[in-house]
């Protein structure tokens, strides 16, 4: 369809005319960048062709054809930018108004050298460029027109004559009233920012403001490096597009917002600039993060704006979280089902902090391991011990909580996790329905503590004898059994070790630390002294069922479901209260006790000699309820 499109539209636009919404024509587009998918389209005004980038909001107009090459698009927002000394337009929205045609013109490049015309183009009605045809017939009745409203295409109706004009009429772009501060006199771009979504946020644009409200508030950190000592402080925006970004001050800047941000209250931010976001560190949904500087405006809106969303969710089951990648950052929810005490840990640089875990399950048939960090211990998770106390089992939401493999899948907070206990969540409501509807009393397996992703073998339960007789273990992966036993004898001459508290990065160093002459500890692995050491749990136990008895080994959380206390205690029972009969009878008592102890089965080489090791992964007492249940359904199955 023979077409005109808004004549010098390139020269304007790099000449600073950013409103007269031009019709132009895409000639190229091609995909670039390795990390985050961007295009770059080569435009035509039919004289002159000027790169442009594509905002990356409008990525899936490539994708889905909406726009490709030949295309005719109506420029809606978008700005002019200089990078490495080249202009380039930036579009941030713009519609499609004829998918394809044939090349329109003799365009060459555009040149700073030519001229940008004072609001020249072509005839317009109401400020609308036409589209108007060239005396070519194309069948088309001259009534036939094509209209846009709200920023849709209708379909052109084709008649049988020519198109004598084309008038795309678009809505535009919401612009809030000016806001003059001192009523003087206001030059050239001084007038306030347009308000744009924080999805159109990108690093070429000249001037922007958003509006969004504060969903979480980092801690402020002191830093020392190669350029001396500084400070940091950072916190998450959202707007009523569901958009999000992380917002970053240094040193100075500190100074003047750090007091000023409260998470909930809702400002209009303008004049940073923005920087590839840090993934490392950041897990919010944007290639971008802004950083204010000493020029940067940051204002409270008073009224509060219901348009913006308190918080954003995605929860994800329990269950998705045995495949999820380590270290991702994911939200969860779940009915917290047990509170361990905090407990002190020493960092690797010396500083101590405190780790409590809870443990939390959901509708998924899963449960998992939620270790807490610091001030979560003392605030929510102190909380949460005392709810639990009481015999009522809270639902926690957790907002951004990170992915850790060891020792099986667990989630543990990090400086942007934000807890919420009981909240009024659609998504909280249906867990507490399900909860104390039944969901209390079903079975539920841990993906924590070595459980393997998708855990079938998990849920397999054998006896003794089994171990031997099907030879489980000495395939290239661990077998995982479930064994009703009960303990008949525990070692106690080195039922624990001495181990090392510091931590290597989100993990607990562990290794066995000895004496040095000056009464501290020495651990070889961190090159480090210490004051006070860790103990943990090391116990051999025998165990034995209707089928027989075999050894098996529990580290410090399964040490702790079978003696009922710390290993820390019953070091110093044994050595430091000069034998207390209190440790003879706490190994009395757990014998002969009937557990159901969840087995990791996995051959290993000792020396020369080839070996199968039985881990205890999770030992719980035998619910004999839920055992009866458990024997009557598997007596169903039998019958069936």
């Amino acid at each position: 369809m023979p077409v005109n499109l808004s004549t010098n539209a390139i020269s304007a636009i790099n000449g600073g005319d950013v409103n007269s919404k031009p019709l132009v024509q895409v000639l190229d587009i091609k995909l670039i960048g390795s990390t985050q998918e961007r295009y770059r389209l080569l435009l035509s005004d039919s004289t002159a062709t000027q790169h442009a980038m594509l905002a990356t909001q409008l990525n899936d107009r490539v994708k889905s054809g909406q726009v490709r090459k030949r295309s005719v698009v109506q420029l809606i927002d978008y700005i002019s930018s200089t990078v490495q000394n080249r202009k380039i337009i930036v579009v941030l929205n713009m519609e499609t108004i004829i998918p394809d045609c044939d090349v329109i013109g003799n365009p060459k490049i555009f040149s700073d050298s030519d001229s940008a015309p004072q609001k020249q183009g072509p005839d317009t009605t109401n400020g609308r460029p036409p589209l108007v045809n060239n005396n070519n017939n194309i069948g088309a009745s001259n009534s036939a027109r094509t209209s846009f409203s709200h920023g849709k295409t209708s379909s052109l109706q084709n008649q049988g004559s020519s198109i004598q004009s084309f008038r795309p009429t678009v809505q535009p772009p919401y612009q809030p009233p000016p806001n003059y501060k001192h009523h003087g006199a206001i030059m050239r771009n001084e007038a306030p920012a347009r308000i744009i979504p924080i999805a159109a946020l990108n690093p070429y644009q000249g001037r922007w403001a958003i509006k969004a409200r504060v969903t979480a508030k980092g801690d402020l950190r002191r830093y020392n490096n190669a350029r001396g000592d500084g400070k940091v402080f950072s916190f998450d925006l959202l707007d009523s597009d569901g958009g999000e970004i992380r917002v970053t001050c240094f040193n100075a800047v500190v100074d003047r917002f750090h007091d000023t941000i409260e998470v909930g209250k809702v400002y209009v931010i303008s004049k940073g600039s923005l920087k590839p976001a840090q993934k490392n560190f950041n897990h919010l949904k944007n290639e971008w993060e802004i950083f204010l500087e000493a020029t940067s405006s940051v204002d409270l809106c008073l009224d509060e704006d219901a348009s913006i969303p308190r918080q954003q969710f995605s929860f994800r089951p329990i269950s998705e979280i045995e495949n999820a990648e380590s270290n991702s950052i994911l939200d969860i929810i779940g009915v917290v089902v047990a509170v361990n005490p905090s407990v002190p840990i020493l960092r690797k640089n010396g500083m101590e902090t405190q780790r409590r875990i809870l443990n939390l399950k959901d509708q998924s048939g899963r449960s998992v391991e939620l270790t807490l960090w610091g001030e979560f211990c003392n605030r929510e998770g102190q909380q949460l011990q005392e709810i639990a106390e009481t015999r009522i089992y809270p639902v926690l939401a957790v907002k951004a909580g990170k992915v850790n493999d060891f020792s099986g899948k667990t989630i543990s907070t990090i400086s942007a996790t934000q807890l919420f206990i009981n909240p009024e969540f659609p998504e909280a409501l249906s867990l507490r329905d399900w909860f104390d509807r039944g969901g209390k009393d079903t079975a539920s397996h841990s993906i924590s503590r070595d459980i393997v992703p998708g855990g079938s073998k998990n849920e397999i339960r054998k006896n003794l004898a089994q171990i031997k007789d099907e030879g489980l273990g000495r395939s290239d992966k661990p077998d995982w059994i479930t064994v009703k036993a009960t303990i008949s004898f525990i070692k106690t001459d080195t039922f624990c070790y001495t181990a090392c508290p510091l931590m290597i990065g989100d993990r607990q160093c562990n290794k066995k630390v000895t004496k040095s002459g000056n009464s501290r500890w020495q651990c070889d692995r961190c090159n480090q002294e210490i004051e006070e050491c860790d103990y943990r749990y090391l116990l051999q136990v025998q165990v034995q069922d209707h089928t027989g008895l075999t050894w098996v080994t529990a580290f410090q959380e399964t040490g702790e479901e079978i003696l009922g206390c710390s290993a820390k205690e019953m070091y110093m029972l044994k050595y430091e209260a000069q034998d207390d009969p209190r440790f003879v009878e706490t190994i009395r008592n757990c014998l002969f006790t009937e557990f159901l102890l969840r087995l990791k089965i996995k051959e290993e080489i000792y020396g020369d000699e080839q070996k199968v090791k039985i881990t205890v992964v999770k030992a719980e007492k035998v619910n004999y309820s839920e055992e009866s249940r458990f024997l009557f359904d598997m007596i169903s199955k039998f019958h069936q």
